[in-house]
């Protein structure tokens, strides 16, 4: 047997603005808790993919350093997804993309793991991730638009903002 509904009187004076004030303290907090965890494993997988380089640097070619590592990961924690060598692999790019752990604590700390392969996978050097990074914190652009602004400009950052488009205007 349900309950019936419970049945209130009018609510007091004041109500309406404090349900609305929670509400607002309850999603910050939310996105606070979202980009702390973004955070810590932005930098994981950094410091993963550094400790990658430095044994494959220690180990020389033919090591099989990822495939050793994912197999192991997978046995350590079955049903943790992520380790995959593909992805060891991208952790490596990363750490190697960005050797300045300041930046990686900083910047980039702020943007999900998968902006992070967007600008890999599509950006040659980087003072022109470094550029994307920034302004899609600043616009705070969804993967979905990073990926494809990304991929249609072949230019540096400010060949194109020295031109004179609508699309320049959305960028800066």
């Amino acid at each position: 047997m349900s309950e019936p509904p419970l049945r209130f009187t009018e609510p007091p004076a004041g109500h309406a603005d404090w349900l609305a004030d929670l509400k607002t303290r309850i999603h910050t907090a939310q996105q606070r808790a979202t980009l702390a965890v973004n955070r810590e494993l932005v930098l994981l997988y950094w410091q993963i993919g550094r400790d990658i380089l430095a044994r494959q640097s220690e180990q020389g070619w033919g090591a099989k350093v990822i495939d050793r590592l994912a197999e192991d990961l997978r046995q350590a924690f079955p049903a943790m997804k992520g380790f995959s060598p593909r992805n060891l692999k991208y952790m490596r790019a990363f750490a190697e993309a960005w050797p300045d752990e300041a930046i990686v604590q900083g910047v980039l700390a702020q943007l999900p793991c998968y902006h992070q392969i967007a600008l890999l996978d599509k950006l040659p050097d980087p003072e022109t991730r470094r550029w994307y990074a920034a302004k899609a914190i600043e616009h705070n652009w969804s993967r979905n638009v990073l990926g494809p602004t990304c991929a249609m400009i072949e230019r540096s950052p400010k060949k194109l903002a020295s031109r004179s488009t609508g699309f320049r205007n959305f960028l800066t």
